[in-house]
């Protein structure tokens, strides 16, 4: 099958993290809209979000790919176009994983921070056959679908409040 023939999915994904690399438990959440057009024509929308009770925003942007090509599962390979606004996330699935694998899994500069989430980013794209192509976009700044993730993230975030 071509990549012409698969279906198209668009994923807009941010993540948030309160205190962000401050002492203490800082609560995290990831979240992503997922759109595909269905047979009929409709287009379809998913939204999804997570939290974590203590974590960081480059371990929420990693849980957002791993959350989401779950959420999409391998019963079919689809094209996706995934977006974010995280650097840390598409430089390093667009860029640092092909040396850090050519290097087993090491970095020039020591060790590779999150490993054990890239490694399960990796995994989850691979395991779906999906065709996939990384986009960053500047977060918050008007982009329609990178704010209602924004939104998403924040969403997981406050949901380890109401618990």
């Amino acid at each position: 099958m071509s990549s012409a023939d698969l279906p198209l999915v668009a994923v807009y994904a941010d993540e948030s993290c309160l205190g962000n690399g401050k002492e203490g438990s800082n609560p995290g959440g990831a979240g992503a809209l997922i759109e595909y057009r269905r047979k009929n024509g409709a287009i379809e929308r998913r939204d999804w979000w997570i939290s974590e009770p203590s974590t960081t925003n480059n371990r929420m942007a990693l849980q957002s790919v791993i959350g989401t090509f779950l959420e999409l599962g391998a019963k079919r390979p689809c094209r996706v176009v995934f977006t974010s606004d995280s650097r840390y996330l598409i430089d390093g699935l667009t860029e640092w994983v092909f040396g850090w694998a050519n290097r087993g899994w090491t970095r020039k500069g020591g060790a590779i921070e999150n490993l054990e989430l890239w490694a399960e980013a990796i995994e989850a794209v691979r395991d779906g056959g999906h065709r996939v192509a990384w986009r960053w976009v500047r977060g918050h700044n008007g982009h329609p679908e990178n704010e209602r993730a924004d939104q998403l993230a924040n969403r997981g975030v406050a949901s380890l409040a109401e618990m």
